[in-house]
């Protein structure tokens, strides 16, 4: 009799494990974010028996958002699509290729209100009328992280890191002086830095329309007397290395794990490899400011990327897109994996959870970004970015910025080139995608 009762339990279960609906969900993730994944999956996939979230990783950040426009075209589309944040416009001009997420929350009967999300987060991925068109997953800002142990032998003050840039300049002079012949001070994702979360850290335009989210009809401003300042300073501290380039992306991070750069502009999602590989103190500290620009510092923009519903599957399919979409925005689960991994919470909820808790006051590297992101309302100059073409773009406007640097072209010169190199770009982008 058992031996029978067990045959059938076994056959009831394998008849529920064929009959979950699959969900694929490609993305680009990789070391211990993966793991993050395929966690996420497997709990989500044991709270309920009538999905299975299936992860695949797809390669960075533009191979696997091309993946996914290439699978749609050809018929075979993930459900679930994790896109870069300047990846934005290229996936809202991708025509029948993604199903918005408020649509899909509303039609599937998923509580959902976008409200609940932190607008620096939810502003990004939505229209200009609160409609959120993908879900926020793994969000990050750019912070400066401070070699404390360098400070203190270069005697400045380890708990005092430069707050604005000329402090910054004079404190990068100094650790090269006296600790770090190589390198004072550097940044990864250099246009990141110099362009986008600068601008919005002083609420000065990037481009007209609300940075493009308003319209793609937009024209870029980032040559402004403000910006050619910030560049024309670090060309001269490149010199002698006071400032010293480390690279379009973040490859050269390690060079502040190391202990060679002692101050290093990068996004805060660093902090894994950070505490995993430094061997001395450290913090991190807001973006640097200019404090004669009036009401700076105004507030950063994200980071990271968001998830894309794309189209053309079938609704019950969607239903368990949506209700993996709501597991992931709950409360308990975003403070668990923003303490975990570093990545912000997305909800205003999960914040407030995880600063009751006391977290912060014995994380408060983690708490930085927030703050940051936090700081003031945003502004049309500070909401975000939404330009097309962007991949590419970011590249044109590094190769000018690299010639200042190089002193092979005059800050303003350089500038001048990746507006007008820019501009070109946007409006081939415009003619593309049909607008």
């Amino acid at each position: 009799m058992r031996s029978i009762l067990a045959l059938a339990v076994s056959a009831l279960a394998l008849a529920q494990a064929r009959a979950a609906t699959e969900i694929q969900w490609w993305h680009a993730m990789t070391g211990a974010n993966n793991d993050v994944i395929v966690k996420l999956a497997e709990e989500f996939n044991a709270a309920q028996p009538d999905y299975k979230v299936v992860p695949s990783y797809k390669g960075g950040y533009a191979d696997t958002m091309n993946a996914g426009i290439a699978a749609f075209r050809a018929g075979q589309a993930p459900h679930i699509l994790q896109v870069f944040e300047v990846g934005t416009a290229t996936m809202m001009s991708a025509k029948g290729a993604i199903k918005p997420v408020y649509r899909l929350m509303q039609e599937a009967g998923e509580k959902f209100d976008p409200s609940a999300y932190l607008p620096a987060v939810a502003g990004y991925y939505s229209t200009s009328k609160g409609e959120m068109l993908s879900m926020p997953f793994n969000s990050s800002s750019m912070v400066l992280w401070v070699n404390k142990d360098a400070l203190a032998k270069a005697g400045l003050d380890p708990e005092k890191p430069p707050k604005t840039w000329p402090e910054t300049f004079e404190a990068a002079k100094k650790l090269r002086a006296t600790v770090s012949p190589t390198c004072g001070m550097s940044s990864a994702w250099i246009s990141w830095a110099l362009i986008e979360q600068f601008s919005a850290w002083h609420n000065a335009p990037i481009g007209t329309k609300a940075n493009g989210l308003d319209g793609f009809d937009t024209e870029l401003k980032f040559n402004s007397p403000l910006h050619v300042k910030l560049l024309a300073s670090l060309a001269e501290l490149q010199k002698d290395k006071s400032f010293d380039y480390s690279g379009r992306t973040n490859t050269g991070e390690g060079r502040f794990t190391s202990g060679e750069c002692p101050l290093f502009l990068t996004s805060s999602a660093f902090f894994g490899n950070v505490r995993a590989n430094a061997k001395f103190a450290y913090t991190n500290a807001a973006m640097p400011y200019y404090a004669d620009v009036a009401g700076a510092p105004q507030n950063s923009i994200i980071g990271g990327a968001s998830l894309w519903v794309m189209g053309g599957k079938p609704d019950g399919d969607y239903k368990g897109v949506a209700k993996f979409l709501t597991f992931l925005s709950d409360t308990d689960r975003q403070a668990q994996l923003h303490q975990v991994s570093g990545y912000l919470p997305i909800t205003k909820a999960a914040y407030e959870k995880t600063r009751a808790s006391g977290f912060y006051e014995k994380n408060p590297i983690l708490e930085t970004p927030l703050k940051e992101l936090t700081n003031k309302p945003p502004t049309d100059n500070s909401r975000g970015l939404r330009f097309g073409n962007m991949v590419q773009m970011r590249d044109v406007w590094a190769e000018e910025i690299e010639q200042a640097l190089a002193g092979k072209k005059g800050a303003q010169e350089a500038l001048d080139a990746a507006v007008q190199r820019g501009n070109q770009m946007l409006r081939q982008f415009e003619r593309t995608a049909g607008r």
